[in-house]
């Protein structure tokens, strides 16, 4: 999202209208009944609100009206920061960094810092609309009766395909590791997400605590290396376009950022199955504007404004108000929707606790190689 999976296109800004356009905007004016929420901005009378909100974000994963529409209806001036990766994130605020008042970590990073004591515990008061997020995404194991997180977008992680380039079907992980496309490949600078393809490819749990499977996958990416033209979590989408590359691992929406400017690309869930991931609302410890902060998730939970955010990013949404709001193709796309029998061979990615030095063990050898 990012500079990594939330990385969107800077050419995408050219679709702008049709992207925003009414009824899936977020311009509150627009909203009536669906979007207001069951308090009013009348709170910013009581001196409640704050004049600014610091708000630390992956790059593009918003849409571009939300903020200024925000903005607008509660006179609040939104100072807007990008990071680049979890680990940036989680090392920023171990060292002691403040000043921000919302972040959006990925699933097993909220339960890192959640144990670690990083996060301010929610007041769901604040957050009626809370009612609008799909059960299945509620109570989730990285943070059980969601105290400190609330879900934002989800997707998942397969692989992108230049089908001008690859013209064989692309069903499993193990293309990758055909040597047909060596140096066209380019897989994720990511110490989780690039074990998971090869857990999943092996027939293993990408949460498995087994240093056995690990080393097997550890090995296996190792054997793989010298078909990879570049580890990358930003770039592989021009390198997609360019066709420098014919396949990449990759992040759903990126993908398909890329997909609405081009057809012949293509995005595949494997069939071994692979991560759902969900990026989540937090509050850091320490946020000198935790009530702005709150009323700020609330507003990005009305159902049109979540909607925007989708045909924004084209990721899925857990927001099930919005889902009537959200463009037919992104709703009926298997691949951002995925059924139940494809969503069944996906696993959320957990903290592994000690066993993360396993991990770093394998990513480290690996890149060095």
């Amino acid at each position: 999202m990012k500079i990594t999976r939330r990385r969107f296109l800077e050419a995408a800004s050219l679709i702008g209208a049709s992207a925003f356009g009414s009824p899936s905007t977020g311009n509150s004016d627009a909203l009536g009944s669906w979007g207001r929420d069951v308090f009013s901005s009348a709170d910013e009378q009581a001196g409640k609100l704050s004049k600014k909100l610091y708000v630390y974000n992956w790059s593009y994963y918003i849409a571009e009206s939300t903020i200024p529409a925000f903005e607008k209806e509660f006179g609040i001036k939104v100072v807007y920061d990008n990071y680049s990766s979890n680990e940036e994130l989680l090392a920023k605020l171990q060292a002691g960094a403040t000043g921000y008042d919302l972040i959006f970590p990925s699933d097993y990073m909220v339960g890192i810092m959640r144990m670690e004591g990083l996060l301010e515990g929610l007041d769901m008061t604040n957050i009626p609309n809370f009612k609008n997020i799909e059960k299945r995404f509620t109570n989730l194991p990285f943070d059980p009766g969601n105290k400190y997180s609330i879900p934002y977008l989800w997707g998942t992680t397969g692989i992108g395909v230049n089908t001008e380039k690859v013209t064989e079907e692309v069903a499993s992980w193990g293309i990758l590791w055909n040597e047909k496309y060596n140096e066209k490949i380019s897989m994720l600078d990511d110490m989780r997400g690039l074990a998971n393809s090869a857990l999943k490819l092996l027939g293993y749990s990408i949460n498995t605590t087994n240093p056995k499977q690990i080393e097997e996958a550890k090995q296996l990416l190792i054997k793989q290396k010298r078909l990879v033209k570049v580890y990358t979590s930003d770039m592989y989408i021009d390198l997609l376009k360019s066709g420098d590359i014919s396949l990449c691992q990759g992040y759903s929406g990126d993908i398909f950022q890329v997909m609405k400017e081009n057809k012949g690309m293509k995005y595949v869930i494997p069939k071994e199955g692979s991560d759902i991931w969900v990026d989540s609302m937090c509050i850091p410890k320490g946020s000198k504007n935790k009530y702005t902060a709150e009323v700020f998730i609330n507003y990005l939970l009305r159902p049109k404004v979540s909607a925007g955010i989708s045909n924004f990013t084209w990721y899925a949404n857990p927001n099930e108000a919005s889902h009537r709001f959200i463009k037919p193709e992104i709703m009926n796309n298997p691949a951002i929707y995925p059924p139940s029998e494809v969503l069944d061979k996906c696993e959320f990615q957990k903290d592994v606790g000690d066993v993360t030095e396993l991990y770093e063990k394998l990513f480290n050898e690996v890149k060095s190689k």
